[in-house]
């Protein structure tokens, strides 16, 4: 056959039919650069100032954190914008609804306690890396730990959630080790380390539990799943949850992982032991109360009794252990606040463990003290820094009298104490204190109630005491002070100047909301669904 005779034949075959190809999901997707902001921010300037550092002549190292109070008060105002509407970013191409990163209402409001209180910590630290610290590391690390403490309450899912704790936990370490040679700090730095190591093992063989179970990591696609869980695997999901939450319980410092606490506060620099006792608590209640509330209501009966229980211990041992403080042992005024905050962490785990049985989400209880707690923490730990200056030792007896050397902070100090009692002319604490008291009685747990009533007699014991020696008269004429300080500045009356704008600031908050305690109420009014 010729070609041409051949060629009508090849024209009219039927086309080839190739398989139909597969439709490719894009895994390209925008990212939402004004919801990542704060963290972003703080990230980003933790780098620029450890690049600087190496340019920057010591005798300018100062710049170095005003820079720092300057990133963090932007990042702070980078919140502003966010309060419109919620936003969402890194969501699954195949489930636009199922993100990781999530900006609502409690994210913000946690957003705003981290890197307020990173800024009340950054006031604080000028004068200490003056001399005594070295400023580019110091300013590196506890940027880099604020700007994982600010991405944590967005993180909606467990990944993003380890990733967060541990970039929040891994600069803290160092901080608290940053005296170099001084031995307390590098015992302390080692406890916490060894402790918050064996409890992030021990969550993340929860967290690969959990995923075992149920095949996701976001939260609310655990949350679903729980519900399905085959019977085979329920006991292996029940162990996940439990396991989950020991990370979280070590951050609060609830018992039985508060045994770190005291000697940390004391070993570390005042700054960044002020900085643990709010910003550490703020990364482990928000971790927690999402785990809790949003990934794991179908187990409720697990944790709700176990976080219960662990409030009622946590605030006892706390309470119990700070009465037990000698007010002429060294450091006992550090150690009190130690002690307190472990007994005040206990009362911010009473709405969380209340959530298990109450028909609603009582979180804005917990949020509410939070907020109450960070002022009022941070600002007692303004006075015992400026006190410091000049009596080292920082002995409760070494506040005797203050209020006739100093009677700007004694009254700031005593109004501190009176606000974590709950007595007035602290009002906003009383205030904190029977939203949560209120959060156990709604939700049935009687028991814990009067476990709380009860440590909060307690604690009136040696915040009073605390208080009544600024005003008690001095066992000496004070005599004033002209030789300068181990940070090379003048003693004297008047401390330095970002010290006592912290010390105003809390205290001006405090007055505040004492006055409106509404305020904070209604700013924590939080709905996680």
């Amino acid at each position: 056959m010729t070609l041409a005779a051949a060629a009508p034949h090849a024209l009219s075959a039927p086309p080839v039919q190739f398989p139909a190809q597969p439709v490719v999901q894009s895994v390209v997707q925008s990212v939402d650069w004004l919801a990542i902001a704060p963290p972003t921010i703080a990230a980003v300037a933790a780098l620029l100032i450890l690049v600087a550092d190496l340019f920057v002549a010591e005798r300018k190292k100062t710049l170095l954190g005003y820079a720092a109070v300057a990133a963090l008060a932007v990042a702070l105002l980078s919140l502003v914008p966010l309060r419109t509407a919620d936003r969402a970013t890194f969501c699954l191409t195949t489930a636009p609804d199922v993100c990781s990163y999530t900006v609502d209402r409690f994210t913000l409001v946690i957003q705003f306690l981290v890197l307020g209180g990173a800024l009340v910590t950054a006031l604080l630290s000028v004068t200490e890396t003056r001399k005594r610290l070295p400023a580019g590391e110091y300013w590196f690390l506890l940027l880099s730990s604020a700007a994982g403490a600010a991405l944590l309450p967005a993180a909606r899912d467990l990944a993003t959630l380890v990733v967060a704790l541990e970039v929040a936990s891994l600069p803290a370490f160092a901080l608290v080790g940053m005296r170099r040679g001084d031995r307390m700090s590098s015992e302390a730095a080692l406890k916490f380390f060894l402790s918050s190591v064996t409890a992030t093992a021990v969550m993340l063989l929860g967290v690969s539990f959990v995923y075992a179970t149920t095949g996701s990591l976001h939260l609310t696609r655990i949350a679903a799943r729980m519900d399905d869980v085959p019977g085979r695997l329920d006991t292996l999901a029940a162990a996940g949850v439990a396991l989950t939450l020991v990370g979280f319980a070590f951050k609060t410092a609830a018992v039985p992982f508060h045994f770190w606490v005291p000697d940390t506060y004391v070993g570390a620099p005042l700054p960044v032991a002020a900085y643990l006792s709010v910003i550490g608590k703020a990364v482990g209640f928000s971790g927690l109360i999402l785990v809790t509330v949003i990934a794991f209501p179908a187990h409720a009966g697990v944790w709700g009794p176990v976080v219960a229980v662990l409030a009622a211990l946590t605030m006892t041992a706390g309470n119990v252990a700070a009465v037990r403080q000698s007010p002429t042992r060294a450091h006992s005024a550090v150690r009190l606040l130690a002690w307190s905050s472990v007994g005040q962490a206990g009362y911010i785990l009473v709405p969380v463990a209340a959530s298990a049985w109450s028909g609603d989400v009582p979180i804005g209880a917990t949020v509410a003290y939070a907020l109450m707690y960070a002022v009022v923490n941070l600002g007692a730990f303004a006075v015992v820094a400026l006190v410091a200056r000049t009596k080292p030792l920082n002995r409760i007896a070494d506040y005797r009298g203050l209020y006739a050397t100093r009677p700007a902070a004694a009254l700031a100090l005593g109004f501190f104490l009176l606000c974590l009692a709950g007595l007035p002319p602290g009002v906003i604490g009383l205030f904190a204190k029977v939203a949560v008291f209120s959060t156990a009685v709604d939700a049935g747990l009687g028991w814990l109630a009067v476990v709380m009533a009860v440590n909060v007699v307690i604690a009136l014991y040696y915040y009073l005491q605390w208080t009544a020696q600024l005003f008690r008269a001095p066992h000496e004429a004070p005599a004033p002070a002209a030789a300068p300080l181990q940070d090379g500045s003048p003693a004297g009356r008047r401390g330095p100047a970002l010290v006592t704008t912290a010390i105003v600031l809390t205290a001006a908050a405090g007055v505040v909301l004492s006055g409106w305690p509404q305020l904070v109420l209604r700013f924590a009014a939080i709905d996680l669904f």
